[in-house]
């Protein structure tokens, strides 16, 4: 096998074509056998029951991979080209970047335009993108057939559009197809690297739309199974399509450069897949024993020994071929690369298949709890002081922000020890309390209520919107990241501090950080979401509830960043500003609390009428509960940074006075006059006039 490889890896588009021919049979292959061995097609019609045909059957499996393969393609060459590959300086006398004066390729950038190597990339992107956009468009009718379990030809376009707009499969497959047609037309107009950075982002958010629909959405613990659904498809689209963006590249120097880059992104991916793999098994058997019980086991088996085959293809990769590479032999790297990628072309068929297989655990079961289906979980038993915390409610995006901020700041931390240098303790109590606390109410037994009582609910918004920020804004993360960041090896490559450094000195950063707009955003989420029909929207759906609780930790960061950070990039405000801004926010707040107080209207009724629990008090009881708290709770943390500030008004004042009397020093040892010289004299000569009068 790898002799062949080594025949037929190379730069010759043909070799490349033949190889690409393989890695597309094998999935198929792959894709075929796994889904008759699964049970996802039928070998014939069954008398009585609705039947969409072989044409459905088989061809939404096989349209499904293409969507996985096209998208793949597309956020791995996007995002090879914009954060792995050398970019170009911009030529003397043109503008800058967004958010860059001229200058700004040497501050931050390493070069402001695509690399040509990376231009080639997203141009040929842009043909998978369209690839990806059309396959999302064929899955609507075939979609529809297979809901309505008729023939594809007797589906109506009225009834596709319906689909599109009406139903979740539907609008998943309109989603992914416009974010697709989108991407395509970026790349082929994008030149500069931060555009490129933004038409990744895209791309990578075109993956999610299928994670919201299907056997995670459907399955019990979607709070698990969505987001680490999600969070699967994304790191494996990264580690697959990265690699095979990498065997298009034709310099070996260019290669080499991109090749050390994407390792570091290879591992974490690794990691991430095996990780929310685990966490969807979990979701999905039920039980350990249906992984030998089960076909469906048996299928999450063989992909289990794919990614751990995938996994010591990469080991070898940093232990043999990536020395190999940067000694100017490529050829080991792209026989390992040309395997891993068949390999690869196994696991899409086997995760498609998968994807169509009936699981041990129903999607939907024929007796269901409407508030089960409501919440993901059954409804919590009375709170007590060991429900708080126990059982927790896993929801694997925040674990994974609370693992990944604890992790992230633990090695540099470490770093800088390493490096014999000091990091205040403070801090790093401050980062981690913040941390602590954000797993607690979002992951830990607490949110459990916040779903079903909204003084619940309102405990952990202002947990999260004051006291975690508070704490996290206390921990300088950026300061951290700034100092122990590493620079890529190539400087042609624009690595995690450049990235940072730029978007600290863009213009949308200094718009938000601006003391009125940080202040609009803390204030106005909160009287639109209690004032307005927007809080039930956003309990009903799991994405709608992630982004109000990421909402108020991040609306709540940047008000307090602005208030006390330390970190750079924000703006210099006098202090007696930042006082009025905290007595602005104070106040807003306690206005919020006062009028919930005297409201007889029930907020977010038809949520809340759905889900409480028969133990709690009367739903206008417990949202005068909540109200109380919003009212109350913040007079500690408002209290303690009312003194900060003050402490630093003082200190401040205290520099410019020493500031002003050393400049009068120097003006007296010189003989010259200044500022303050000149107003001393003047204050010396009006009380002589007013003696002599």
């Amino acid at each position: 096998m790898f002799t062949l490889l080594h025949r037929y890896v190379s730069v010759s588009p043909a070799r490349r074509l033949l190889l690409a021919v393989v890695a597309v049979a094998g999935l198929l292959l792959t894709l075929i056998v796994a889904l008759r061995f699964g049970g996802a097609v039928a070998g014939g019609r069954i008398p009585g029951l609705p039947d969409p045909g072989a044409w459905t059957r088989w061809g939404l499996p096989v349209t499904r991979a293409a969507v996985d393969v096209f998208g793949t393609l597309t956020v791995g060459w996007c995002v090879t080209a914009a954060f792995l590959l050398p970019g170009s300086a911009a030529p003397p006398g043109t503008a800058g970047e967004a958010g860059e004066g001229s200058g700004g390729a040497e501050r931050h950038g390493r070069g402001q335009l695509v690399g040509p190597a990376a231009y080639r990339l997203l141009r040929r992107a842009s043909w998978w993108a369209g690839g990806w956009a059309l396959a999302s468009a064929v899955m609507l009718p075939l979609t529809l057939s297979d809901l309505l379990g008729v023939p594809v030809g007797q589906v109506s376009w009225a009834g596709v559009r319906s689909l599109a707009w009406s139903v979740a499969q539907g609008q998943s497959a309109l989603t992914q197809a416009v974010l697709a047609a989108a991407v395509a037309l970026g790349c082929r107009v994008v030149l500069t690297r931060t555009a490129a950075g933004v038409v990744a982002a895209l791309a990578c958010a075109g993956l999610v739309p299928p994670a919201l629909t299907g056997h995670a959405a459907g399955a019990g613990d979607h709070q698990l199974a969505v987001t680490s659904l999600a969070v699967h498809i994304v790191a494996a689209a990264l580690w697959a399509g990265g690699l095979a963006a990498l065997l298009v590249l034709r310099s070996d120097r260019v290669l080499g450069v991109a090749a050390a880059g994407y390792s570091r992104l290879a591992l974490g991916c690794w990691v991430a897949v095996a990780l929310s793999g685990l966490a969807n098994a979990v979701v999905r058997l039920g039980a350990v024993e249906e992984l030998w019980h089960s076909r469906y086991g048996l299928l999450v088996l063989g992909k289990t020994a794919a990614l751990v085959s995938a996994g010591i293809l990469g080991a070898v990769h940093r232990a043999r071929a990536l020395p190999a590479l940067r000694a100017g032999r490529p050829g080991a790297f792209r026989r390992l690369a040309a395997g891993e990628l068949l390999l690869f072309a196994v696991t899409f068929g086997l995760a498609v298949a998968l994807s169509r297989a009936p699981t041990p655990v129903p999607t939907d079961p024929v007796q269901t709890d409407p508030v089960t289906d409501l919440l993901g979980f059954a409804a919590p038993a009375p709170m007590s002081a060991v429900r708080v915390f126990w059982p927790p409610l896993v929801d694997a995006f925040f674990l994974a922000v609370v693992a990944a901020g604890i992790g992230g700041y633990a090695i540099g931390v470490w770093r800088l020890w390493r490096g014999g240098h000091r990091w205040p303790a403070a801090r790093t109590a401050s980062w981690l309390g913040g941390m602590l606390l954000l797993g607690l109410f979002t992951v830990g037994g607490f949110a459990r209520y916040a779903y079903v009582l909204f003084s619940a609910h309102m405990a952990q918004h202002m947990v999260l919107g004051m006291v975690v920020p508070i704490l996290l804004v206390g921990g300088a993360p950026i300061t951290l990241a700034l100092r122990t960041l590493r620079p890529p090896a190539d400087p042609a490559v624009r690595g995690a501090r450049d990235w940072l450094m730029l978007a600290l000195h863009s213009r949308p950063a200094r718009l938000v950080s601006h003391p009125l707009v940080a202040l609009a955003l803390y204030v106005v989420g909160l009287y639109a979401l209690y004032f307005s029909d927007l809080l039930e929207v956003l309990m009903r759906y799991h994405l709608g509830h992630l982004a109000m609780l990421t909402h108020f930790v991040a609306a709540g960061f940047l008000f307090y960043w602005v208030l006390i950070g330390v970190d750079p990039g924000r703006r210099a405000v006098p202090p007696p500003l930042l006082v009025l801004l905290h007595f602005a926010g104070m106040a807003f707040h306690a206005f919020l609390g006062l009028a919930l107080m005297q409201s007889r209207t029930v907020i977010a009724p038809g949520w809340y009428t759905a889900v409480h629990p028969a133990w709690a008090d009367s739903l206008m009881a417990d949202q005068h509960l909540g109200a109380g708290l919003a009212w109350s709770f913040g007079e500690i943390p408002a209290a303690a940074i009312l003194l900060l500030l003050v402490v630093r008004w003082i200190r401040a004042d205290e520099r410019e006075q020493r500031r002003l009397d050393r400049a009068a020093d120097r003006a007296e040892a010189t003989g010259e006059e200044d500022e303050l010289a000149r107003y001393n004299a003047f204050l010396r000569a009006a009380a002589a006039e007013a003696e002599r009068r």
